[in-house]
């Protein structure tokens, strides 16, 4: 008898990083579990697997799950990464869904080529209607923080983004000696840098230790996040809740280190988004819907964003864990939705369309 909760089988496949780097920590390796075990076909490409073929498709070395039933992320994990594990040579056009799951600020050092090598080849498989998540062509343009500069102001700490290290002082003595300054492009907590009157003995190698790659980003430093932040899951540009229950938590640092992101050391524990996160989240709905960026994480400290990842937002497996909710079969049952709404109308829909409908 078929599983009752099962839709009609979809592709879907995964840009990451590289499989040698999942963790089973991974919103991706989640997502890539519930859906095999949904009965859909799941492939996971690196970002140096793509392939244009002479014929003008466009293919990949990808690792595909062999079986369709995990009981946990670590079996999966396991399986993908184990000795015997080998890539096959998939055709992506022929995949019903492509999500782009790869952080870029893993590849600043090594292969700084591999991000926007990725998005090109997600560009030219949406010609060929693949519905690609979070949309391609707009998360180019999402490349670096430059990207949060355009949601209203009200949402924003106040911001001075330059190279020069006279302006980064300027603007942290107009806010009385507090600032974060941080670079341009990357995440995942590395390279910030909170700088406070006590720390100005420092600020010279804080600046240099910035600029050295590029722009700085510097903020003014919001009293609140010395207690973490809020880390609110958006699905089609709302919050993602299922059953009343929304995909939030708040991510904190009880070691003295002021970064609250997970990969920087950070905890969590279960929260609900408060009046302001909430109506934080319906102010950049509307750029959010505009720009096909399907899954995103907005990253919140009282009445203020922090930042809004578009790129891999991370947090449904924590939030699962914290609350029991199945956010994960959610998502995946979405994505099957989209898929028979790109069908019935004969494939005629934008992939922006697709991606926040």
């Amino acid at each position: 008898m078929s599983d009752p909760r099962r839709g009609t089988p979809i592709k879907l496949g995964f840009v990451i990083n590289d499989i040698a780097t999942e963790r089973n920590d991974y919103t991706t390796i989640r997502l890539a579990r519930v859906a095999a075990n949904r009965g859909h076909s799941v492939a996971l490409i690196g970002l140096a697997g793509f392939i244009y073929d002479s014929d003008g498709s466009v293919r990949a070395h990808a690792h595909v799950p062999r079986s369709d039933s995990y009981q946990d992320d670590d079996a999966l994990l396991a399986e993908l990464q184990g000795e015997d594990a080998q890539a096959q040579r998939i055709c992506v056009d022929e995949l019903d869904v492509l999500m782009l799951r790869s952080d870029p600020a893993d590849e600043v050092n090594e292969r700084p080529w591999a991000p926007n090598s990725g998005l090109l080849f997600a560009q030219l498989a949406a010609l060929k209607h693949v519905i690609v998540l979070n949309d391609p062509t707009h998360l180019t343009d999402a490349s670096n923080k430059t990207y949060f500069q355009h949601f209203p102001e009200e949402v924003r700490p106040v911001t001075c983004i330059s190279r020069d290290p006279d302006e980064i002082k300027a603007f942290i003595a107009e806010h009385d000696g507090h600032g974060v300054i941080k670079p341009l492009q990357g995440s995942g907590g590395q390279g910030v840098f909170v700088v406070t009157p006590e720390s100005d003995a420092n600020l010279n190698q804080m600046i240099d230790a910035v600029i050295r790659d590029g722009y700085a980003i510097v903020q003014e430093y919001l009293p609140g996040a010395s207690k973490g932040d809020l880390r609110l899951l958006t699905l089609n540009g709302r919050p993602l809740q299922v059953d009343g229950q929304y995909a939030c938590f708040r991510r904190y640092n009880d070691s003295g280190d002021a970064r609250s992101n997970i990969k920087a050391g950070g905890k969590i524990e279960m929260a609900a988004p408060d009046e302001d996160a909430l109506r934080l989240a319906e102010i950049v709905a509307p750029k959010l819907i505009r720009d096909g960026m399907y899954l995103a994480g907005l990253d919140i400290v009282g009445d203020k964003l922090m930042e809004i990842n578009v790129d891999t937002p991370g947090g449904i497996n924590m939030a699962e864990e914290l609350t029991g909710v199945d956010f994960s079969s959610h998502v995946v049952a979405d994505l099957e939705r989209k898929v028979r709404l790109r069908d019935q109308y004969n494939r005629t829909l934008s992939n922006v369309e697709l991606a926040m409908m």
